[in-house]
Protein backbone atom coordinates (compact mmCIF):
# COMPACT_ATOMS: atom_id res chain seq x y z
CA UNK A 1 0.00 0.00 0.00
CA UNK A 2 1.17 3.26 -0.85
CA UNK A 3 1.27 5.67 1.86
CA UNK A 4 -0.94 8.68 1.40
CA UNK A 5 1.09 12.00 2.25
CA UNK A 6 -1.26 14.82 3.40
CA UNK A 7 -0.37 18.28 2.28
CA UNK A 8 -1.53 21.44 4.00
CA UNK A 9 -2.41 24.11 1.56
CA UNK A 10 -0.60 27.33 2.25
CA UNK A 11 -3.05 30.26 2.36
CA UNK A 12 -1.71 33.02 -0.66
CA UNK A 13 -1.95 36.18 0.94
CA UNK A 14 -0.95 39.34 -1.06
CA UNK A 15 -0.60 41.33 1.94
CA UNK A 16 2.46 40.27 3.97
CA UNK A 17 1.74 38.29 7.08
CA UNK A 18 -0.16 39.12 10.40
CA UNK A 19 2.93 40.18 12.48
CA UNK A 20 4.50 42.59 9.91
CA UNK A 21 1.32 44.06 8.67
CA UNK A 22 -0.19 44.43 12.51
CA UNK A 23 3.09 46.22 13.76
CA UNK A 24 2.68 48.66 10.60
CA UNK A 25 -1.15 49.19 11.44
CA UNK A 26 0.23 49.72 15.49
CA UNK A 27 2.88 52.27 14.28
CA UNK A 28 0.73 54.76 12.07
CA UNK A 29 -1.92 54.36 14.46
CA UNK A 30 0.35 55.87 17.34
CA UNK A 31 2.04 58.25 15.55
CA UNK A 32 -1.19 59.79 13.87
CA UNK A 33 -3.86 59.31 16.20
CA UNK A 34 -3.06 57.75 19.77
CA UNK A 35 0.38 59.93 20.75
CA UNK A 36 -1.43 63.43 20.13
CA UNK A 37 -4.37 62.08 21.74
CA UNK A 38 -2.63 61.15 24.88
CA UNK A 39 -0.34 64.21 24.58
CA UNK A 40 -4.17 65.79 25.34
CA UNK A 41 -4.61 63.74 28.38
CA UNK A 42 -1.11 63.50 29.70
CA UNK A 43 -1.39 67.57 29.67
CA UNK A 44 -4.86 67.66 31.33
CA UNK A 45 -3.77 65.43 34.37
CA UNK A 46 -1.14 68.37 35.24
CA UNK A 47 -4.56 70.25 35.68
CA UNK A 48 -6.76 69.50 39.04
CA UNK A 49 -10.42 69.09 38.22
CA UNK A 50 -11.12 71.96 40.24
CA UNK A 51 -8.80 73.71 37.71
CA UNK A 52 -10.27 71.99 34.62
CA UNK A 53 -13.74 73.53 36.34
CA UNK A 54 -12.51 76.48 36.87
CA UNK A 55 -11.69 77.22 32.92
CA UNK A 56 -14.26 75.62 31.32
CA UNK A 57 -16.65 77.56 33.28
CA UNK A 58 -16.37 80.87 31.57
CA UNK A 59 -18.96 82.43 30.13
CA UNK A 60 -17.22 83.19 26.77
CA UNK A 61 -16.22 79.57 26.80
CA UNK A 62 -19.60 77.47 28.06
CA UNK A 63 -21.18 80.15 25.47
CA UNK A 64 -19.38 78.55 22.98
CA UNK A 65 -20.21 75.48 23.87
CA UNK A 66 -23.68 76.46 23.66
CA UNK A 67 -23.15 77.73 20.25
CA UNK A 68 -21.44 74.14 18.67
CA UNK A 69 -23.32 72.09 19.91
CA UNK A 70 -26.85 73.64 19.44
CA UNK A 71 -26.14 74.27 15.84
CA UNK A 72 -24.45 71.22 15.24
CA UNK A 73 -27.57 69.29 16.92
CA UNK A 74 -29.73 71.48 14.34
CA UNK A 75 -27.47 71.20 11.21
CA UNK A 76 -27.32 67.23 12.25
CA UNK A 77 -31.43 66.81 12.08
CA UNK A 78 -31.42 68.80 8.99
CA UNK A 79 -29.17 66.67 7.25
CA UNK A 80 -31.64 63.46 8.12
CA UNK A 81 -34.00 64.43 6.48
CA UNK A 82 -32.78 65.89 3.81
CA UNK A 83 -29.77 63.38 3.43
CA UNK A 84 -32.48 60.55 3.45
CA UNK A 85 -34.41 62.72 0.59
CA UNK A 86 -31.72 62.91 -1.77
CA UNK A 87 -30.08 59.50 -0.91
CA UNK A 88 -33.87 58.31 -2.07
CA UNK A 89 -33.94 60.19 -5.17
CA UNK A 90 -30.30 58.68 -6.42
CA UNK A 91 -31.12 55.40 -5.30
CA UNK A 92 -35.03 54.64 -6.62
CA UNK A 93 -34.70 57.29 -9.82
CA UNK A 94 -32.94 57.35 -13.54
CA UNK A 95 -32.30 60.88 -14.60
CA UNK A 96 -29.92 62.84 -16.71
CA UNK A 97 -26.74 64.24 -14.55
CA UNK A 98 -27.58 61.56 -11.98
CA UNK A 99 -24.07 60.48 -11.88
CA UNK A 100 -22.84 64.27 -11.68
CA UNK A 101 -25.11 65.14 -9.02
CA UNK A 102 -23.92 61.58 -7.13
CA UNK A 103 -20.59 62.99 -7.51
CA UNK A 104 -21.14 66.50 -6.46
CA UNK A 105 -22.16 65.19 -2.86
CA UNK A 106 -18.77 64.52 -2.21
CA UNK A 107 -17.61 67.97 -2.93
CA UNK A 108 -17.40 69.07 0.61
CA UNK A 109 -14.92 66.64 1.57
CA UNK A 110 -12.67 67.72 -1.14
CA UNK A 111 -13.26 71.39 -0.76
CA UNK A 112 -11.07 72.97 1.54
CA UNK A 113 -13.44 74.22 4.15
CA UNK A 114 -11.56 77.88 4.32
CA UNK A 115 -12.88 78.23 0.86
CA UNK A 116 -16.47 76.80 1.69
CA UNK A 117 -16.94 79.48 4.94
CA UNK A 118 -15.51 82.14 2.34
CA UNK A 119 -17.92 81.57 -0.56
CA UNK A 120 -20.81 80.87 1.69
CA UNK A 121 -19.91 84.17 3.83
CA UNK A 122 -20.31 86.14 0.92
CA UNK A 123 -23.41 84.44 -1.02
CA UNK A 124 -25.32 85.15 2.19
CA UNK A 125 -23.70 88.64 3.36
CA UNK A 126 -26.29 91.22 2.79
CA UNK A 127 -25.06 92.25 -0.77
CA UNK A 128 -24.58 88.53 -1.58
CA UNK A 129 -26.64 86.57 -4.24
CA UNK A 130 -28.54 84.97 -1.70
CA UNK A 131 -28.44 87.20 1.22
CA UNK A 132 -29.90 89.88 -0.57
CA UNK A 133 -32.94 88.81 -1.10
CA UNK A 134 -33.25 86.97 2.53
CA UNK A 135 -32.14 90.48 4.04
CA UNK A 136 -35.00 92.40 2.08
CA UNK A 137 -37.36 90.05 4.07
CA UNK A 138 -35.58 90.86 7.29
CA UNK A 139 -33.53 87.54 7.42
CA UNK A 140 -29.95 88.32 7.94
CA UNK A 141 -27.71 84.87 7.63
CA UNK A 142 -24.10 85.65 8.07
CA UNK A 143 -22.79 86.71 11.46
CA UNK A 144 -25.72 84.89 12.95
CA UNK A 145 -26.34 81.43 14.10
CA UNK A 146 -28.43 80.51 11.22
CA UNK A 147 -25.20 81.21 9.25
CA UNK A 148 -23.43 79.01 11.27
CA UNK A 149 -26.32 76.17 10.79
CA UNK A 150 -25.97 76.41 6.87
CA UNK A 151 -22.48 75.97 7.12
CA UNK A 152 -22.69 72.86 9.03
CA UNK A 153 -25.28 71.38 6.92
CA UNK A 154 -23.28 72.21 3.74
CA UNK A 155 -20.24 69.61 5.73
CA UNK A 156 -22.26 67.58 7.21
CA UNK A 157 -25.11 66.13 4.58
CA UNK A 158 -22.49 63.92 2.83
CA UNK A 159 -22.00 61.74 5.91
CA UNK A 160 -25.93 60.95 6.02
CA UNK A 161 -26.53 60.37 2.23
CA UNK A 162 -23.51 57.59 2.19
CA UNK A 163 -24.28 56.17 5.08
CA UNK A 164 -28.44 55.79 4.13
CA UNK A 165 -27.26 55.15 -0.22
CA UNK A 166 -26.14 51.64 0.62
CA UNK A 167 -29.31 50.53 2.70
CA UNK A 168 -31.96 51.65 0.02
CA UNK A 169 -29.79 49.57 -2.48
CA UNK A 170 -29.51 46.79 -0.85
CA UNK A 171 -33.31 47.10 0.37
CA UNK A 172 -35.49 44.17 -1.70
CA UNK A 173 -38.25 45.82 -3.62
CA UNK A 174 -40.79 42.92 -2.59
CA UNK A 175 -41.17 44.34 0.99
CA UNK A 176 -42.89 46.71 -0.83
CA UNK A 177 -44.86 45.15 -3.01
CA UNK A 178 -45.68 43.22 0.18
CA UNK A 179 -46.68 45.88 1.73
CA UNK A 180 -49.17 47.01 -1.19
CA UNK A 181 -50.86 44.01 -1.40
CA UNK A 182 -51.52 43.70 1.94
CA UNK A 183 -53.46 47.37 1.68
CA UNK A 184 -50.74 49.61 3.28
CA UNK A 185 -50.44 52.96 2.09
CA UNK A 186 -47.25 55.02 1.21
CA UNK A 187 -46.89 56.31 4.13
CA UNK A 188 -47.66 53.21 5.96
CA UNK A 189 -45.31 51.18 3.88
CA UNK A 190 -42.57 53.77 4.44
CA UNK A 191 -42.82 54.71 8.08
CA UNK A 192 -43.81 50.65 8.28
CA UNK A 193 -41.45 49.05 6.43
CA UNK A 194 -38.59 51.08 5.01
CA UNK A 195 -37.93 53.58 7.66
CA UNK A 196 -36.97 50.91 10.34
CA UNK A 197 -33.88 49.68 7.75
CA UNK A 198 -32.95 52.69 7.16
CA UNK A 199 -32.87 54.25 10.84
CA UNK A 200 -29.51 52.38 12.19
CA UNK A 201 -27.89 53.96 8.95
CA UNK A 202 -30.05 57.29 9.70
CA UNK A 203 -28.78 57.55 13.14
CA UNK A 204 -25.04 56.26 11.94
CA UNK A 205 -25.15 59.36 9.55
CA UNK A 206 -26.34 62.04 12.38
CA UNK A 207 -23.76 60.91 14.54
CA UNK A 208 -21.29 61.61 12.45
CA UNK A 209 -22.68 64.93 11.07
CA UNK A 210 -22.96 65.79 14.55
CA UNK A 211 -18.99 65.33 15.89
CA UNK A 212 -17.84 66.60 12.47
CA UNK A 213 -19.99 70.16 13.07
CA UNK A 214 -18.77 69.93 16.88
CA UNK A 215 -15.24 70.27 15.67
CA UNK A 216 -15.74 72.09 12.66
CA UNK A 217 -13.32 75.28 12.27
CA UNK A 218 -12.54 76.68 8.96
CA UNK A 219 -16.20 76.88 7.13
CA UNK A 220 -17.59 78.72 10.18
CA UNK A 221 -14.72 80.42 11.19
CA UNK A 222 -15.52 83.07 8.57
CA UNK A 223 -19.41 83.43 8.31
CA UNK A 224 -19.79 83.14 12.33
CA UNK A 225 -18.38 86.20 13.13
CA UNK A 226 -16.74 85.52 15.85
CA UNK A 227 -18.42 87.84 18.05
CA UNK A 228 -18.70 87.42 21.79
CA UNK A 229 -21.28 89.68 22.36
CA UNK A 230 -23.88 87.72 19.29
CA UNK A 231 -22.94 84.52 21.02
CA UNK A 232 -21.49 83.75 17.42
CA UNK A 233 -18.15 81.99 18.86
CA UNK A 234 -17.62 78.55 18.30
CA UNK A 235 -15.53 76.00 20.03
CA UNK A 236 -12.90 75.44 18.25
CA UNK A 237 -12.51 79.41 17.54
CA UNK A 238 -12.33 79.79 21.44
CA UNK A 239 -9.59 76.78 21.41
CA UNK A 240 -7.44 78.91 18.57
CA UNK A 241 -8.12 81.97 20.34
CA UNK A 242 -6.40 80.34 23.91
CA UNK A 243 -2.96 79.17 22.07
CA UNK A 244 -3.02 82.37 20.89
CA UNK A 245 -2.75 84.12 23.92
CA UNK A 246 -0.60 81.01 24.71
CA UNK A 247 -2.91 79.95 27.51
CA UNK A 248 -2.60 76.29 26.92
CA UNK A 249 -4.18 75.42 30.08
CA UNK A 250 -7.42 76.69 28.85
CA UNK A 251 -6.77 75.36 25.53
CA UNK A 252 -5.89 71.76 26.78
CA UNK A 253 -9.02 72.26 29.23
CA UNK A 254 -11.46 72.51 26.43
CA UNK A 255 -10.05 70.68 24.46
CA UNK A 256 -10.06 67.41 26.86
CA UNK A 257 -14.07 68.29 26.99
CA UNK A 258 -14.32 68.39 23.08
CA UNK A 259 -12.15 64.82 23.08
CA UNK A 260 -14.70 63.01 25.60
CA UNK A 261 -17.68 64.12 23.60
CA UNK A 262 -16.12 63.27 20.41
CA UNK A 263 -15.62 59.59 21.69
CA UNK A 264 -18.89 59.52 23.10
CA UNK A 265 -20.20 60.16 19.73
CA UNK A 266 -18.04 57.80 18.00
CA UNK A 267 -19.11 54.92 20.94
CA UNK A 268 -22.93 55.78 20.21
CA UNK A 269 -22.28 55.14 16.60
CA UNK A 270 -20.23 52.02 16.55
CA UNK A 271 -22.89 50.41 19.16
CA UNK A 272 -25.60 51.14 16.67
CA UNK A 273 -23.73 49.41 13.68
CA UNK A 274 -22.72 46.57 16.13
CA UNK A 275 -26.55 46.42 16.61
CA UNK A 276 -27.64 46.90 13.37
CA UNK A 277 -24.62 43.65 12.02
CA UNK A 278 -26.38 41.77 14.24
CA UNK A 279 -29.60 42.18 13.53
CA UNK A 280 -28.69 41.59 9.86
CA UNK A 281 -27.05 38.25 11.52
CA UNK A 282 -29.98 37.00 12.70
CA UNK A 283 -32.02 37.85 9.78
Amino acid sequence: MKSTVTKKTKKVRVIPGYHLTMGITVTMLSLIVLIPLASVFVYALKLSPAEIWKLISKPTVLHAFQTSILCSLAAALINCVFGVIIAWVLVKYDFPGKRILDGCIELPFALPTAVAGITLSKLYSETGALGKPLAALGIKVSYTRLGLIIALVFIGIPFVIRAVQPVLEKLDHQYEEAAFMLGATRAQTFRRVILPEMRPAILTGFGLAFARGLGEYGSVIYISGNSAKEQTQVISYVIMQKLGYIDYASATAIALVMLILSFVLLLAVNVVQMRQASRTNIL
